[in-house]
Order: structure tokens, then C-alpha cells, then sequence
């Protein structure tokens, strides 16, 4: 129960970063503040992220076939969480206003932590098949992302509600001075998000390093000698096409994987940019989101190990797609393509125009259903691929 609980707070550690930098706080204030165009802003940062993307492409089966066939697996997991925090760590340069060259680290802090984020989960995911039964691999992975929503919640619930405040009024979204003296000038409590989000990751991924085992053994060297990690991927690659199941989840999961970056990436931004939230709104609003994948996740794990992680990963994507495209049919003076609304007037009070609450309900649907997508796709993978190569097949 020890190394079950201690491998669930890794989600729980490293969700700060997805909540509170990849989505609802630090990527609108990079867009809208630190570049002061938003549309420029979405642009560097979308740059950036597929900037990442491509490294993690080429970098995450490389790196699964190295630890499958040399040894452990907790190494690996120590110098990505060394990165990750790094990484994090220089987003505290990003200033209102700032110059080409600070915004080039910041966007290179970015990419760093995003790097470290993905890799350090191929990781630990390949230790999931260790941990329990296959039959109760959709409920671990379930509880796991359901733990981590809950950890990125209270991360926000302490950024948005305690230390970041509105540049308007000066006070958090409850309405309270915040209980760190930062210069508001210089936007501090906006540039502490990576740091904290640092060291919260440091702190609770103690129990992770003391208490699950690493039982991951490499190939014994009298069986032959040892190949490269780019031969042995190449031979997993190769031999897809006769593990049809296999190819085809790996094919689906990178097309629906990469609109779900994309929703988290901008969700908070596009908010940001058509309606002009600011931290109370996106405090609110990621606090509602987050609260509803606590839910997804826990409900989706459940039924993933009862009807199975196929139907739960297919059910949740259509329900998703229904809710992005009502995001998307929502504007200043538009809900559904095409019903004209009342603007946002400025300085009214949160989420009192009908578009952010037609926005608000469709963006809570996607929040019900993200979680148990992710969950059930580590689960199905966990299922599907070989002992020997799972860490190779989480890279892929």
C-alpha cells in the first residue's frame, strides 16, 4: 500500500505545472503580459510547445529502450525531476514587458520543464505494471490522475486564492490581500508560479524515491551481447504491424493526444484573450475544471476496469470533441456560431455574461471526460505492451 500510495503522488506532485503554467495562469500572463500581444504571445508559446513536442517525438522511445535494456528506472526519473525543476525555476525572469532575450529563456524554461515533464513520465508509467494486477491497472490509473487533479486544484486554490492578485484591484480571487509582499508592478506573484510549482514537485516526490520499487531488471549479459537502444527500437517498430492492436491504439492516441495538448495549452489563453479574464476569472475558472477532472478521473478509473479502457477512451473522446467544438462556437458576441449575445462589460464581475457561461459549461464538460481519456490510455497501454519493452512503448 506504501509504494501504491507513494507512486500515486508523482501525479500529485507534477500537476501543478499542467494546472497552473501549461494552462490557466502562467501561459495567459506570458501571452498577454510578458509579450503585451496576445497574439503574438499564443504564437511564441504555441512555437514553443511544438518545439517540445518534436524533442519528446524523437527523445521518449530512445530514452524507454535505453532503460529497458540497461537497469533501472529511478535514475532516469532523478535527472528529469532535476530538469523539471530547472526549467521551472526560470520562469520567475518572465517581467511584464520584457526584452527578446528574457522571453527566449523564458520560452527555453518552457520547453526544459515540458521535456522533463513528458520524460520523467514515461518512467514512471512503465512502473505502473509492477505495482498491482492488470485487471486493477484502470483504478490505480484512475486514482492516480484523480489524485493529481485534486493536487493541481489546491495548487491553484494557493496561487490564485492567496498569492497572485489582480493587477486591477490588488486582491486574489477571494477577495484577499495576498499573503506574500510582492512587487505588483513587477507582476511577482505571477513569475512565483514556476518556482512554486517547483518545489512543490521537489517536496512530494520524496515518498515516490523512498518507498516504490524499482524492480526493473536489464537483460542478463550471457544472453548476448548488447545491442543499441536505436536497434532494439527499431526492431519494437518494426514489429508492430503484427500486433495490430498495438499500432493501431499508438496511431489514435497521437492524433487525440495532441488535441488534448492543444485544449490545455489554450484553454486559459483563448479565455483570456476573448473575454479579458484576468486572475480572478482564471482562478475560478480553473479551479472549476480541475474540481470536475477529480471526479472524471476517479469514475473513469472504475469503469475502466469494468467495461474497459477501449469504451471509456472512445465514449470520453465524443463527449470531448461535442465540447470543444462548443468552446470554439463561443466569441465576444456570439454563443453557438451564430446567437447574438450581450458583450462582456468591462469591470463587471466574473462570469455575469452569458458567453463566459455558455464557455464556462462546455469547458466543464471537457474537464469531466479529459481525465478519464488519460487515465484509461496509461491503463490500455500498461495492458497491451510486452513486460520487456513497456517502457519503450510509453515513449512511443
Amino acid at each position: 500500500m506504501r509504494a501504491l500510495v507513494s507512486w500515486v503522488m508523482f501525479d500529485w506532485a507534477a500537476q501543478p505545472y499542467y494546472t497552473l503554467v501549461l494552462t490557466f495562469l502562467f501561459a495567459p500572463y506570458f501571452a498577454t503580459v510578458v509579450v503585451g500581444d496576445a497574439a503574438r504571445g499564443q504564437t511564441l508559446w504555441g512555437y514553443a510547445a511544438a518545439a517540445a513536442g518534436v524533442m519528446i517525438a524523437i527523445g521518449s522511445p530512445l530514452l524507454g529502450a535505453m532503460a529497458d535494456g540497461r537497469g533501472r528506472r529511478k535514475p532516469w526519473i532523478a535527472l528529469f525531476s532535476l530538469l523539471f525543476v530547472s526549467g521551472l525555476a526560470v520562469l520567475w525572469l518572465a517581467r511584464p514587458g520584457a526584452g527578446g532575450g528574457i522571453i527566449a529563456l523564458v520560452l527555453f524554461g518552457f520547453i526544459l520543464a515540458t521535456l522533463a515533464a513528458e520524460f520523467t513520465q514515461v518512467f514512471t508509467n512503465a512502473i505502473m505494471p509492477t505495482l498491482v494486477p492488470h485487471e486493477k491497472l484502470g483504478r490505480l490509473s484512475g486514482i492516480g490522475w484523480g489524485v493529481g487533479y485534486a493536487g493541481g486544484l489546491l495548487s491553484l486554490a494557493i496561487m490564485a486564492g492567496l498569492v497572485v492578485a489582480d493587477p486591477n484591484t490588488g486582491k486574489t480571487i477571494l477577495g484577499l490581500d495576498p499573503i506574500l509582499r510582492l512587487d505588483a508592478s513587477q507582476r511577482e506573484g505571477d513569475r512565483l508560479i514556476g518556482p512554486f510549482a517547483a518545489v512543490w514537485f521537489a517536496f512530494f516526490m520524496i515518498p515516490f524515491f523512498l518507498f516504490v520499487p524499482d524492480t526493473h531488471t536489464p537483460p542478463d549479459p550471457a544472453a548476448g551481447p548488447r545491442r543499441t537502444a536505436l536497434a532494439e527500437l527499431w526492431d519494437t517498430i518494426r514489429g508492430l504491424p503484427a500486433h495490430p492492436d498495438m499500432l493501431y491504439f499508438l496511431l489514435a492516441r497521437m492524433l487525440y493526444t495532441d488535441g488534448l495538448t492543444a485544449i490545455f495549452a489554450f484553454g486559459g489563453i483563448y479565455g483570456a484573450s476573448v473575454f479579458g479574464w484576468q486572475a480572478m476569472e482564471l482562478g475560478i475558472f480553473g479551479i472549476a475544471l480541475t474540481l470536475t477532472g477529480v471526479f472524471g478521473a476517479i469514475i473513469g478509473g472504475v469503469l475502466d476496469d469494468r467495461v474497459g479502457a477501449r469504451t471509456v477512451i472512445l465514449t470520453s473522446l465524443l463527449i470531448l470533441l461535442a465540447g470543444a467544438i462548443g468552446i470554439l462556437s463561443v466569441d465576444k458576441s456570439h454563443v453557438l456560431f451564430t446567437l447574438e449575445v450581450t458583450p462582456k462589460a468591462a469591470g463587471s464581475a466574473p462570469f455575469s455574461s452569458i458567453g463566459e457561461r455558455v464557455f464556462l459549461a462546455f469547458a466543464l464538460v471537457i474537464g469531466l471526460v479529459a481525465a478519464p481519456v488519460q487515465a484509461a490510455s496509461r491503463s490500455l497501454l500498461a495492458r497491451l505492451a510486452p513486460p520487456d519493452k513497456v517502457t519503450q512503448f510509453f515513449g512511443l
